[in-house]
């Protein structure tokens, strides 16, 4: 075999050709770009807003003690319970995360799809790095993910998301760099589930067993502290508890600069652990 024809040592060789390929498969279909949005935009105008929590306590059959004005004690309870006193802000923050999870799931099936269809066996007969591979369709992922979290963040912010008071330019660098830190990890996750698989089916089993636990695993809808203790065992370790926290605090909250920084440093060991894994295994697994 020729020097042309073996694999690049370069890691980055051929990565944006790649990337590029996978991204035109998305903005060229304008069709997938309005499914991918419309989904989140539907669970915040119907969720978001049909589970109105507060108005429980505002309500005439919820006993109050005379005097006392149930729109005090509402607010006073969703605070502790939200840390707001809007629900619909707090859940849409939680869609963000939804948002880069369902993104990042399907992103290992375009790595199923690229082996049925040939284009794998022909990218590997090129010089391009095995490594670049792996790494096109995460950016990809990352980059579209981002995208549609930003327009459901203006979105909800149109529906009537209730920002800190304090939010400036910072702070949506800040959210948006949690999202890209969580979607390198999950996507090098879900294309590694992939990187050997021939059958779309496999791959979609594995989303649909994985995406209800990584979301309500996590405080993405309901506060951890309120769930059973062997459930919030579990959240501390989903990636995706750390993100909402992490772009809530920079949303919603006054910042905890101590848990910030932790999220953002869970957050940042998440996606180098992953995607360093995801480089090796590539060079070691993905064949034709």
């Amino acid at each position: 075999m020729t020097a042309r024809n073996q694999n690049s040592k370069n890691p980055l060789h051929g990565l944006w050709a790649l990337t590029n390929r996978e991204l035109k498969k998305w903005y060229k279909e304008p069709i997938f770009l309005f499914m991918s949005i419309i989904q989140p935009v539907i669970w915040m105008g119907l969720f978001g807003k049909a589970m109105n929590i507060g108005s429980i306590f505002t309500s005439t059959d919820f006993p109050v003690p005379p005097g006392v004005d149930p729109q005090v004690i509402s607010q006073q309870i969703m605070e502790q319970t939200f840390g707001t006193s809007d629900y619909f802000s707090y859940m849409s923050v939680g869609i963000l995360s939804f948002v880069v999870l369902f993104t990042a799931m399907f992103s290992g099936m375009s790595m199923v799809w690229d082996r049925r269809l040939g284009f794998l066996n022909k990218a590997l007969s090129t010089p391009v790095a095995r490594g670049s591979i792996i790494f096109a369709k995460v950016f990809s992922a990352v980059v579209r993910s981002l995208i549609q979290a930003g327009i459901v963040l203006i979105v909800a912010f149109l529906l009537g998301l209730q920002l800190n008071p304090n939010f400036n330019v910072f702070n949506a660098f800040g959210v948006f760099a949690a999202l890209f830190l969580v979607c390198i990890g999950l996507s090098s996750i879900f294309i590694l589930i992939a990187i050997r698989s021939t059958r779309w089916e496999t791959q979609m089993a594995v989303v649909n067993l994985l995406n209800l636990p990584l979301l309500f695993g996590s405080n993405a809808l309901f506060p951890t502290k309120l769930m059973p203790d062997w459930l919030q065992t579990f959240a501390k370790i989903n990636p995706i508890t750390y993100v909402t926290d992490a772009t809530r605090q920079l949303i919603l909250f006054q910042t905890d600069v101590a848990q910030l920084t932790f999220d953002f440093v869970f957050l940042a060991g998440f996606a180098l652990i992953f995607s360093t894994i995801g480089l090796m295994l590539s060079w070691r697994y993905l064949s034709r």
